[in-house]
Protein backbone atom coordinates (compact mmCIF):
# COMPACT_ATOMS: atom_id res chain seq x y z
CA UNK A 1 0.00 0.00 0.00
CA UNK A 2 1.19 3.50 -0.89
CA UNK A 3 0.01 6.54 1.08
CA UNK A 4 1.00 10.08 0.07
CA UNK A 5 -1.05 12.89 1.56
CA UNK A 6 -1.47 16.11 -0.42
CA UNK A 7 -4.64 17.92 0.60
CA UNK A 8 -7.53 15.46 0.73
CA UNK A 9 -6.38 13.25 -2.15
CA UNK A 10 -4.19 10.20 -1.50
CA UNK A 11 -3.06 7.14 -3.40
CA UNK A 12 -4.59 4.09 -1.75
CA UNK A 13 -2.95 1.44 -3.91
CA UNK A 14 -1.35 0.86 -7.31
CA UNK A 15 -2.73 -2.13 -9.22
CA UNK A 16 -0.55 -3.75 -11.90
CA UNK A 17 -2.40 -5.08 -14.93
CA UNK A 18 -2.41 -8.88 -14.97
CA UNK A 19 -1.39 -10.69 -18.16
CA UNK A 20 -4.34 -12.60 -19.65
CA UNK A 21 -3.70 -13.29 -23.36
CA UNK A 22 -6.69 -14.03 -25.58
CA UNK A 23 -5.60 -16.42 -28.34
CA UNK A 24 -2.66 -14.62 -29.99
CA UNK A 25 -3.79 -11.22 -28.70
CA UNK A 26 -1.57 -9.74 -25.98
CA UNK A 27 -3.97 -8.65 -23.21
CA UNK A 28 -3.47 -7.06 -19.79
CA UNK A 29 -6.33 -6.60 -17.32
CA UNK A 30 -6.01 -4.23 -14.33
CA UNK A 31 -9.72 -4.06 -13.46
CA UNK A 32 -11.26 -5.97 -11.84
CA UNK A 33 -8.47 -7.56 -9.83
CA UNK A 34 -8.27 -9.71 -6.70
CA UNK A 35 -7.92 -6.51 -4.65
CA UNK A 36 -10.23 -4.18 -6.57
CA UNK A 37 -13.73 -5.05 -7.79
CA UNK A 38 -14.57 -1.70 -9.34
CA UNK A 39 -14.01 2.05 -9.21
CA UNK A 40 -17.72 2.81 -9.28
CA UNK A 41 -18.97 3.39 -12.00
CA UNK A 42 -15.81 2.17 -13.86
CA UNK A 43 -15.94 -1.62 -13.75
CA UNK A 44 -13.62 -3.29 -16.29
CA UNK A 45 -10.57 -2.54 -18.42
CA UNK A 46 -8.73 -4.67 -20.98
CA UNK A 47 -5.48 -3.40 -22.53
CA UNK A 48 -4.72 -5.21 -25.80
CA UNK A 49 -1.20 -4.90 -27.26
CA UNK A 50 1.11 -3.27 -28.00
CA UNK A 51 1.99 -5.83 -30.68
CA UNK A 52 2.68 -6.02 -34.40
CA UNK A 53 0.58 -8.31 -36.54
CA UNK A 54 2.09 -9.93 -39.66
CA UNK A 55 0.46 -9.87 -43.07
CA UNK A 56 -2.48 -12.24 -43.56
CA UNK A 57 -3.36 -12.37 -39.86
CA UNK A 58 -6.63 -13.34 -38.18
CA UNK A 59 -7.05 -9.98 -36.46
CA UNK A 60 -9.06 -9.37 -33.31
CA UNK A 61 -10.93 -12.43 -31.96
CA UNK A 62 -14.10 -10.75 -30.67
CA UNK A 63 -16.87 -12.26 -32.77
CA UNK A 64 -20.60 -11.82 -32.11
CA UNK A 65 -21.48 -11.67 -28.39
CA UNK A 66 -24.21 -10.01 -26.29
CA UNK A 67 -24.17 -7.26 -23.64
CA UNK A 68 -26.74 -5.71 -21.30
CA UNK A 69 -26.71 -3.16 -18.50
CA UNK A 70 -23.46 -1.33 -19.22
CA UNK A 71 -21.48 0.75 -21.73
CA UNK A 72 -18.19 0.09 -23.51
CA UNK A 73 -15.67 2.75 -24.46
CA UNK A 74 -13.01 1.52 -26.88
CA UNK A 75 -9.75 3.43 -27.39
CA UNK A 76 -7.92 2.65 -30.64
CA UNK A 77 -4.29 3.75 -30.23
CA UNK A 78 -2.87 1.66 -33.09
CA UNK A 79 -4.50 -0.47 -35.76
CA UNK A 80 -8.25 -0.40 -36.35
CA UNK A 81 -11.46 -2.02 -35.21
CA UNK A 82 -14.57 -2.90 -37.19
CA UNK A 83 -17.78 -2.67 -35.20
CA UNK A 84 -20.98 -4.46 -36.20
CA UNK A 85 -24.10 -4.81 -34.05
CA UNK A 86 -27.68 -6.06 -34.07
CA UNK A 87 -28.94 -2.48 -34.09
CA UNK A 88 -27.62 -2.01 -37.60
CA UNK A 89 -24.54 0.03 -36.70
CA UNK A 90 -21.36 -0.56 -38.66
CA UNK A 91 -18.04 1.30 -38.75
CA UNK A 92 -14.28 0.94 -39.03
CA UNK A 93 -12.52 3.24 -36.54
CA UNK A 94 -8.81 3.81 -37.02
CA UNK A 95 -5.90 4.87 -34.81
CA UNK A 96 -6.76 7.72 -32.47
CA UNK A 97 -10.49 7.09 -32.70
CA UNK A 98 -13.00 6.19 -29.99
CA UNK A 99 -16.11 3.99 -29.91
CA UNK A 100 -18.85 4.47 -27.31
CA UNK A 101 -21.51 1.77 -27.15
CA UNK A 102 -24.45 1.74 -24.77
CA UNK A 103 -25.60 -1.86 -24.42
CA UNK A 104 -28.60 -0.86 -22.30
CA UNK A 105 -31.47 -3.34 -22.67
CA UNK A 106 -29.33 -5.61 -24.82
CA UNK A 107 -27.65 -6.04 -28.17
CA UNK A 108 -25.24 -8.31 -30.00
CA UNK A 109 -22.03 -6.91 -31.42
CA UNK A 110 -18.68 -7.96 -32.80
CA UNK A 111 -15.32 -6.17 -32.70
CA UNK A 112 -12.94 -7.47 -35.31
CA UNK A 113 -10.15 -6.12 -37.49
CA UNK A 114 -10.86 -4.69 -40.93
CA UNK A 115 -10.11 -6.72 -44.03
CA UNK A 116 -7.29 -4.28 -44.81
CA UNK A 117 -5.62 -4.82 -41.42
CA UNK A 118 -5.93 -8.61 -41.67
CA UNK A 119 -4.36 -8.52 -45.12
CA UNK A 120 -1.60 -5.96 -44.51
CA UNK A 121 -0.93 -6.37 -40.77
CA UNK A 122 0.59 -3.63 -38.66
CA UNK A 123 0.80 -2.30 -35.12
CA UNK A 124 -2.12 -2.78 -32.76
CA UNK A 125 -2.95 -1.33 -29.34
CA UNK A 126 -6.56 -1.09 -28.22
CA UNK A 127 -8.14 -0.61 -24.79
CA UNK A 128 -11.74 -1.23 -23.77
CA UNK A 129 -13.28 0.27 -20.66
CA UNK A 130 -16.65 -0.83 -19.29
CA UNK A 131 -18.77 1.78 -17.52
CA UNK A 132 -21.76 0.74 -15.44
CA UNK A 133 -25.25 2.09 -15.98
CA UNK A 134 -27.41 3.09 -13.00
CA UNK A 135 -30.41 0.87 -12.26
CA UNK A 136 -32.84 3.39 -13.77
CA UNK A 137 -30.97 3.26 -17.10
CA UNK A 138 -30.10 -0.44 -17.32
CA UNK A 139 -32.84 -1.07 -19.87
CA UNK A 140 -32.33 2.05 -21.96
CA UNK A 141 -32.35 1.73 -25.74
CA UNK A 142 -28.96 0.55 -27.10
CA UNK A 143 -26.89 3.05 -29.09
CA UNK A 144 -23.47 3.29 -30.73
CA UNK A 145 -21.24 6.16 -31.84
CA UNK A 146 -17.79 5.75 -33.41
CA UNK A 147 -15.60 8.81 -34.03
CA UNK A 148 -12.30 9.07 -35.88
CA UNK A 149 -9.41 10.98 -34.32
CA UNK A 150 -10.12 14.17 -36.26
CA UNK A 151 -13.76 14.14 -35.13
CA UNK A 152 -12.93 14.22 -31.41
CA UNK A 153 -12.53 17.50 -29.54
CA UNK A 154 -9.07 18.14 -28.14
CA UNK A 155 -6.90 20.89 -26.69
CA UNK A 156 -3.26 21.36 -25.70
CA UNK A 157 -1.44 22.58 -22.61
CA UNK A 158 2.19 23.62 -22.16
CA UNK A 159 2.59 24.57 -25.80
CA UNK A 160 1.49 21.18 -27.07
CA UNK A 161 3.52 19.10 -24.61
CA UNK A 162 0.23 17.91 -23.09
CA UNK A 163 -2.45 16.86 -25.59
CA UNK A 164 -5.89 16.19 -24.16
CA UNK A 165 -8.51 14.26 -26.10
CA UNK A 166 -11.92 15.27 -24.74
CA UNK A 167 -14.12 12.18 -24.82
CA UNK A 168 -16.78 13.13 -22.27
CA UNK A 169 -17.41 15.89 -19.76
CA UNK A 170 -15.83 19.34 -19.56
CA UNK A 171 -12.39 20.80 -18.77
CA UNK A 172 -11.84 24.56 -18.69
CA UNK A 173 -14.57 25.17 -21.26
CA UNK A 174 -13.52 22.30 -23.52
CA UNK A 175 -16.39 19.85 -24.00
CA UNK A 176 -16.24 16.12 -24.73
CA UNK A 177 -17.37 14.75 -28.07
CA UNK A 178 -19.71 12.10 -26.65
CA UNK A 179 -22.96 12.91 -24.84
CA UNK A 180 -23.37 10.56 -21.89
CA UNK A 181 -26.44 9.24 -20.10
CA UNK A 182 -25.03 10.12 -16.67
CA UNK A 183 -22.43 12.79 -15.83
CA UNK A 184 -18.89 11.55 -16.43
CA UNK A 185 -15.51 12.98 -17.37
CA UNK A 186 -13.25 10.88 -19.61
CA UNK A 187 -10.11 11.77 -21.55
CA UNK A 188 -7.01 10.35 -23.18
CA UNK A 189 -3.92 12.41 -22.35
CA UNK A 190 -0.62 12.30 -24.24
CA UNK A 191 2.40 13.86 -22.50
CA UNK A 192 5.96 14.65 -23.47
CA UNK A 193 8.71 13.95 -20.95
CA UNK A 194 8.83 16.52 -18.12
CA UNK A 195 5.47 18.02 -19.13
CA UNK A 196 2.81 18.39 -16.43
CA UNK A 197 -0.82 19.33 -15.94
CA UNK A 198 -3.17 19.99 -13.04
CA UNK A 199 -6.80 18.87 -13.02
CA UNK A 200 -9.40 19.74 -10.41
CA UNK A 201 -11.36 16.67 -9.29
CA UNK A 202 -14.74 17.14 -7.54
CA UNK A 203 -14.59 15.82 -3.99
CA UNK A 204 -17.60 13.51 -4.42
CA UNK A 205 -16.31 11.71 -7.53
CA UNK A 206 -14.27 8.53 -8.01
CA UNK A 207 -11.13 8.73 -10.15
CA UNK A 208 -10.13 6.37 -12.95
CA UNK A 209 -6.40 6.73 -13.70
CA UNK A 210 -4.55 4.22 -15.91
CA UNK A 211 -1.10 4.62 -17.46
CA UNK A 212 -1.13 3.19 -20.98
CA UNK A 213 2.44 4.05 -22.01
CA UNK A 214 5.50 5.58 -20.40
CA UNK A 215 5.73 6.72 -16.79
CA UNK A 216 4.21 9.53 -14.73
CA UNK A 217 4.49 10.99 -11.24
CA UNK A 218 1.34 11.79 -9.29
CA UNK A 219 1.07 12.73 -5.59
CA UNK A 220 4.77 12.01 -5.16
CA UNK A 221 4.61 8.47 -6.54
CA UNK A 222 6.26 7.41 -9.81
CA UNK A 223 4.02 5.01 -11.71
CA UNK A 224 5.03 3.05 -14.84
CA UNK A 225 2.73 1.96 -17.65
CA UNK A 226 0.19 -0.85 -17.29
CA UNK A 227 -0.73 0.29 -13.77
CA UNK A 228 -4.09 1.47 -12.44
CA UNK A 229 -4.04 3.93 -9.54
CA UNK A 230 -6.69 3.68 -6.84
CA UNK A 231 -7.27 6.90 -4.91
CA UNK A 232 -8.93 7.59 -1.59
CA UNK A 233 -10.04 10.85 -0.08
CA UNK A 234 -10.67 11.94 -3.65
CA UNK A 235 -11.08 15.57 -4.55
CA UNK A 236 -8.87 18.57 -5.04
CA UNK A 237 -6.14 19.41 -7.51
CA UNK A 238 -4.31 16.49 -9.11
CA UNK A 239 -0.94 17.35 -10.64
CA UNK A 240 0.57 14.82 -13.03
CA UNK A 241 4.12 15.02 -14.38
CA UNK A 242 5.52 12.82 -17.14
CA UNK A 243 8.89 11.32 -16.22
CA UNK A 244 8.92 9.72 -19.69
CA UNK A 245 6.80 10.29 -22.79
CA UNK A 246 3.44 8.95 -21.62
CA UNK A 247 -0.19 8.24 -22.47
CA UNK A 248 -2.83 7.86 -19.77
CA UNK A 249 -6.59 7.57 -19.45
CA UNK A 250 -8.15 9.90 -16.87
CA UNK A 251 -11.78 9.76 -15.86
CA UNK A 252 -13.92 10.72 -12.90
CA UNK A 253 -17.58 10.38 -12.00
CA UNK A 254 -19.95 10.19 -9.05
CA UNK A 255 -20.37 6.60 -7.83
CA UNK A 256 -23.81 5.02 -8.19
CA UNK A 257 -23.50 3.20 -4.84
CA UNK A 258 -25.82 0.46 -6.07
CA UNK A 259 -25.55 -3.34 -5.89
CA UNK A 260 -23.69 -4.75 -8.89
CA UNK A 261 -23.87 -8.29 -10.23
CA UNK A 262 -21.54 -8.85 -13.17
CA UNK A 263 -21.63 -12.20 -14.95
CA UNK A 264 -20.09 -12.75 -18.35
CA UNK A 265 -21.22 -9.99 -20.70
CA UNK A 266 -24.04 -8.74 -18.47
CA UNK A 267 -23.88 -6.19 -15.63
CA UNK A 268 -27.05 -5.85 -13.59
CA UNK A 269 -28.16 -5.15 -10.01
CA UNK A 270 -29.41 -8.60 -9.00
CA UNK A 271 -28.79 -12.24 -9.84
CA UNK A 272 -32.42 -12.48 -10.98
CA UNK A 273 -31.78 -9.77 -13.57
CA UNK A 274 -28.72 -11.69 -14.81
CA UNK A 275 -30.87 -14.80 -15.29
CA UNK A 276 -33.44 -12.68 -17.16
CA UNK A 277 -30.68 -11.32 -19.42
CA UNK A 278 -29.56 -14.83 -20.38
CA UNK A 279 -33.16 -15.89 -21.03
CA UNK A 280 -33.89 -12.81 -23.13
CA UNK A 281 -30.74 -13.34 -25.17
CA UNK A 282 -31.56 -16.98 -25.82
CA UNK A 283 -35.09 -16.01 -26.85
CA UNK A 284 -33.75 -13.60 -29.45
CA UNK A 285 -34.77 -10.37 -27.69
CA UNK A 286 -31.35 -8.77 -28.28
CA UNK A 287 -31.99 -8.44 -31.99
CA UNK A 288 -31.01 -10.49 -35.01
CA UNK A 289 -27.45 -10.98 -36.22
CA UNK A 290 -27.53 -10.39 -39.98
CA UNK A 291 -23.83 -9.80 -40.66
Amino acid sequence: MYIHIIGTMTIKEIHPAAYHPIADLITYNPLPSPKLRQIDPFIFLNHHGFQTYPKNNRGLPFGPHPHRGMETVTFILEGDIMHLDSGGHESVIEAGGIQWMTAGSGLIHSEVSSSKFKKEGGDLEILQLWINLPAKLKMTKPRYIGLQKNEINHFDLEGGKVQIQMIAGEWDGNVGSFETLSPIFLSTITMSKEAKFTKDIPVDENIFFYIVRGEVKVLGETIPFRNLVEFTGDGGNMTVEATEDAILILGHAKPFNEPMVAQGPFVMNTQKEIAEAYNDYQEGKFGTWNH
